[in-house]
């Protein structure tokens, strides 16, 4: 666990201003309970097999050197290669990381602690893939490589092209 939280530490962020924070548990832990319940229950009946849970927060603001908060612009965009530099090093070990939007936000600002200023960004299932058959009917049937959309969908040259 601590290679792959070592990985995500190590992460590039603008001005080096580092603004993730990782929260996590391993299964079979007093913190994994609270952990597991902050995912939606969608989320719980798959992840609670998981070997680790991670909660992604941000810092949304800089200390700017005369002591005064100024927004952190890039603070989710950091963070999320924080998310990245950790799922790549599960991978390199051997391991699968699941990345997850459905977390209970307010929820976990308040059971963890979380301060003012920060942000809940996402939560990480990270184990080994068991055989589909190990989920239920419903999320079996859903074990299948996602479609991407094709690249002329999301990459412009000079000027965004709008889908709607």
């Amino acid at each position: 666990m601590l290679t792959l939280l070592e990985a995500a530490h190590w992460a590039p962020s603008s001005g080096n201003n580092q603004p993730w924070r990782f929260i996590y548990a391993r299964r079979e832990t007093a913190e994994w309970p609270g952990l597991l319940d902050l995912l939606t229950p969608g989320n719980q009946r798959w992840a609670k097999n998981a070997a680790a849970l991670v909660i992604f927060v941000s810092k949304t603001f800089r200390v700017a050197t005369d002591g005064s908060r100024k927004p952190a612009y890039t603070h989710a965009f950091d963070t999320g290669a924080a998310w990245f530099s950790l799922a790549a090093q599960a991978m390199r070990l051997g391991f699968h990381a699941h990345g997850m939007e459905g977390v209970d936000r307010d929820k976990a600002m308040a059971v963890l602690g979380i301060p003012e200023g920060y942000r809940v960004e996402a939560a990480a299932a990270i184990g080994r893939i068991a055989p589909a058959s190990t989920l239920p009917d419903d999320l079996a049937s859903r074990e299948a490589p996602s479609q991407r959309r094709p690249l002329s969908e999301v990459a412009f040259a000079g000027r965004f092209r709008s889908e709607d």
